[in-house]
């Protein structure tokens, strides 16, 4: 490997998003950091969240009731010590926030000295305990994290660079245990290179673009959960993935999210008659948790036959609608839908990987110096179900006590002195790149058929047949030709779609996000379904 193509650090951030950023901003003063950006920096899960980020700033709230709300949000099987811990450190990690510049929403009458922000309520929340920024709060996020990591000296961006896989010591002849870099693959000049670190952290997003429709940008096609995975780590709860239930229905806008804070101010879920449906299903109707909702909808639109349900806020003030959803509201006109006097029609959508990989308290993995954080992980937060706007809140709360361990631990981390040349001798470049299309656009059907919201063991088994399938293709292409984004993406959204229904398989039971018609009650005894490589 030439010189110029390796690069060495402190610390080693793979992705850009809340927890990444933050991560590296809490570190920065203390060593030196690289962070890899798949697409363009601001290309991630974060920069499209609308709703919010959940901390107790009101006094009539508790810590306790949000740990309580989220405990029944994820149906039994949160782990009640990780819901605490972030819950309690929730206030200090917002503040963090807004100390580095986030415009969280104040209300009309509050001062600069003492700041009233302005909160909203969401499904599965007692209080109203969301601060948001209007309906774009991971755009105002992201923005400020980006400014403050490039206005940081410690910092350097590496933008338009895919992860490949994460180095071992035992590459090198030592332990296998422990992570000493990565390999990275150049997207603006089509080159592997190496990043050797005392530190890697896994901060890569979640895996919805497995499935047909999702609500997620492009990048987010479970490289973490992959490559930890390859590299020795556990994972847990793949089972459980969130399907947000309303995203618009539009030839032009297939990913776009309609925030659950609309229900939160009072939208109403309709048929295309215009009857309200929720309360056939639950009595907290519009508010109830996500799962809930999505299956409502889900069974509505199979039902009648219909392609879509819809969301309608438009017995509310007009200006209530536009100074509260901006964002939304003006998306939606350029479509030609006026959100203040017409409902607008939506699907549920791939949202959320509640799973991930397995991290302590301090967000690190079972491999000494590997560390993930946000949605990529398994803390224990979510259970079977992930309850609004927690997930920024684990992206802030977890790059905090990842940080802190980190630091504590610099001083007597070593950087390695080599690392194994990556080979591509005996590759040669494809002109076949429509085989990597055709095996991803069948991959994301089948899931969303096989996997999706409501499963049987008959399709579960399918799946795992197909998926089986298009990984020896994917395989043999991958071992004879040079890398591309699409073929790493299918790499290693295939890994993730084996976990995910391997997962699936092993919980005989319907919870929370994981509805199957041959087991539909609850097990008495539950707790999180945990895979390890050495089983496979």
């Amino acid at each position: 490997m030439n010189a110029n193509r390796e690069h060495q650090c402190d610390v080693l951030v793979i992705g850009s998003g809340a927890a990444g950023l933050t991560l590296a901003l809490r570190v920065a003063n203390h060593c030196d950091v690289i962070v890899l950006s798949k697409g363009p920096r601001s290309e991630g899960a974060t920069y499209y969240a609308q709703g919010g980020i959940a901390a107790v700033f009101d006094e009539s709230d508790s810590i306790e009731s949000h740990v309580q709300d989220t405990l029944i949000a994820g149906a039994g099987i949160c782990e009640r010590d990780t819901v605490e811990y972030i819950a309690q450190n929730a206030k200090e990690c917002v503040q963090w926030l807004i100390d580095g510049g986030v415009p969280f929403d104040r209300e009309e009458n509050d001062d600069d000295e003492h700041p009233r922000y302005h909160l909203t309520r969401e499904g599965g929340h007692s209080h109203r305990r969301i601060l948001h920024a209007a309906d774009a709060t991971g755009m105002a996020m992201q923005t400020s994290l980006q400014d403050n990591v490039h206005n940081h000296p410690n910092i350097k961006m590496f933008e338009r660079y895919n992860a490949l896989d994460l180095i071992t010591e035992d590459k090198i002849g030592g332990d296998r245990k422990k992570v000493i870099g990565a390999y990275i693959w150049n997207r603006n000049d089509e080159h592997v290179e190496a990043v050797r670190a005392k530190f890697v952290i896994v901060a890569t997003g979640g895996a919805s673009k497995v499935y047909q429709y999702t609500s997620n940008p492009d990048v987010s096609s479970g490289d973490g959960i992959a490559m930890s995975w390859r590299a020795g780590c556990r994972v847990a709860n793949l089972e459980f993935n969130q399907f947000h239930p309303t995203c618009l229905y539009h030839p032009e806008a297939r990913n776009f999210l309609l925030t659950e804070a609309l229900r939160g101010e009072g939208a109403y879920l309709l048929r295309p008659d215009g009857s309200r449906f929720m309360l056939d299903f639950d009595q907290r109707a519009e508010l109830a948790p996500r799962d809930i909702v999505a299956r409502a909808i889900d069974y509505e639109m199979k039902r009648l036959g219909a392609d879509c349900m819809y969301l309608d806020i438009s017995h509310k003030p007009a200006d209530f609608i536009e100074k509260h959803f901006p964002t939304i509201h003006s998306r939606l006109m350029e479509l030609g839908i006026d959100m203040t006097k017409e409902p607008i029609p939506i699907v549920p959508a791939a949202h959320y990987t509640c799973g991930g990989v397995m991290v302590n308290r301090h967000g690190q993995t079972d491999l000494e110096q590997l560390y993930a954080i946000g949605e990529v992980s398994y803390t224990g937060l979510h259970g079977a179900n992930r309850m609004a706007s927690n997930s920024l809140l684990e992206c802030v709360v977890y790059a905090w006590a990842a940080a802190k361990d980190i630091l504590a631990k610099l001083d007597s981390a070593t950087l390695p002195s080599e690392l194994p040349a990556w080979d591509e001798s005996q590759v040669s470049s494809s002109d076949e790149e429509v085989i990597i299309q055709h095996n991803w656009h069948e991959l994301r059907l089948f899931m969303w058929d096989y996997m999706g919201i409501v499963r049987t063991d008959k399709r579960l088994e399918r799946a795992l047949r197909r998926i089986q399938l298009l990984q020896q293709e994917t395989h043999e292409y991958y071992s004879n030709f040079r890398v591309s984004n699409n073929l790493l993406e299918l790499r290693n959204l295939l890994q993730v779609a084996e976990l995910m229904v391997r997962c699936a398989m092993q919980r005989k039971e319907s919870r929370g996000l994981h509805y199957t018609l041959d087991y539909p009650n609850l097990l008495e005894n539950s707790g999180p379904t945990i895979l390890t490589p050495e089983q496979f």
